[in-house]
């Protein structure tokens, strides 16, 4: 009887994510094949999950709480302090592939951030002796078939873990984290949030695209007018429904039509190329907002932030983006949504939503 072969892959998360990520990731794993390995534990606020599969892939972007998607290839677990080269070197040898990048990444926790001053120091010493050996290569990002990246991940300064990734199936930030920058002209911090949801969503064609001057534009919840900044910065005219202020250089913008309404009863009158959202309000009943929205043809495109419980995370984002599917289903629309806890998240996802035409 032949043995099954498992596949043993890293990703990076948010601190305090980690159940659901390895959840998200093994149910993904059972759709494939049913049987699954033993896992290893799983520990808490650590910023990553280990998870071990049957010998398959996993596709990055269906997984919503993974920050970067990596397959681990060793362990290294009592590196020498006075040499740590060597014994990386020696599990990089037994590695078949060249490499097209180096990533040397640490836990995106206090400690991992303790660790970064020692990677930066570590990263030149490990990519000139790559180099020397001829198994780092500048990749070339138009190819047809581009080369692994190589990551180091040292969750302490004593261990490592060593792995590769897909640039088609992965991240394409160190740490999986697309960073911003706060605009000093933003009214407030949740203005990265839409930032990095645009990032992360679309690329830079599609952003052109989708994202033009004197489009229109409904968000949800909009003040004190973060999210707004980043639509009316584009030339998009914005219709911001809150009962709170506007503030700054929003609340008095020609592109902005503040009204002093609920953003769960209010209905634009005719259709808008964009709908945003970021209301504190319980995952099902945002869900079936913009679910309405998209079933009555009031929106062409949408992103918008899901808060999620305590417990029971996964369960509660399966229950709204269900119930959106379930909706569009019923009407006939096609659409293509897409979800991921980003980086400037906190205990939410955010969702892209996308009418398709026939």
């Amino acid at each position: 009887m032949k043995k099954n072969q498992h596949t043993h892959w890293l990703l990076y998360c948010r601190p305090g994510f980690e159940q659901d990520c390895a959840q998200e990731a093994l149910r993904q794993a059972r759709l494939q094949r049913p049987v699954i390995a033993e896992q290893p534990p799983v520990l808490a606020d650590s910023g990553y999950a280990l998870v071990t599969v049957n010998d398959q892939s996993l596709a990055y972007r269906e997984l919503i709480f993974a920050r970067q998607l990596i397959r681990l290839h060793h362990t290294i677990t009592a590196l020498p302090e006075r040499d740590r080269l060597t014994p990386i070197l020696a599990a990089i040898d037994a590695l078949p592939d060249s490499f097209g990048a180096l990533w040397l990444e640490v836990p995106d926790t206090n400690g991992g951030k303790m660790l970064s001053a020692f990677t930066r120091r570590f990263q030149p010493l490990l990519e000139a002796a790559l180099r020397e050996q001829g198994r780092l290569q500048d990749d070339n990002p138009n190819a047809d078939r581009q080369l692994p990246r190589l990551h180091i991940f040292f969750p302490d300064k004593s261990s490592a873990l060593v792995g590769t990734s897909d640039p088609h199936n992965s991240a394409s930030a160190p740490m999986g984290i697309v960073r911003q920058s706060m605009p000093s002209e933003a009214p407030s911090r949740s203005t990265l949030k839409l930032a990095e949801a645009i990032e992360v969503f679309m690329d830079r064609g599609e952003q052109t695209r989708l994202l033009r001057q004197g489009m229109t534009a409904v968000d949800l919840g909009a003040a004190p007018g973060g999210w707004t900044w980043q639509l009316v910065k584009r030339g998009i005219r914005v219709t911001a429904v809150d009962n709170g202020p506007m503030k700054g250089a929003l609340a008095n913008h020609p592109l902005v039509q503040h009204l002093k309404q609920d953003g769960f009863k209010y209905a634009p009158r005719k259709a808008v190329d964009w709908l945003v959202c970021d209301m504190v309000e319980k995952p099902s009943k945002v869900a079936a907002l913009v679910g309405e929205w998209f079933a009555a043809g009031l929106a062409k495109h949408a992103i918008f932030n899901l808060k999620l419980p305590m417990k029971q995370r996964v369960a509660a984002l399966d229950s709204a983006l269900g119930g959106i599917r379930a909706r569009l289903d019923q009407e006939g629309v096609n659409y293509r949504m897409m979800a991921k806890q980003l980086y400037h998240d906190r205990e939410e996802v955010t969702v892209f939503l996308a009418r398709v035409k026939n």
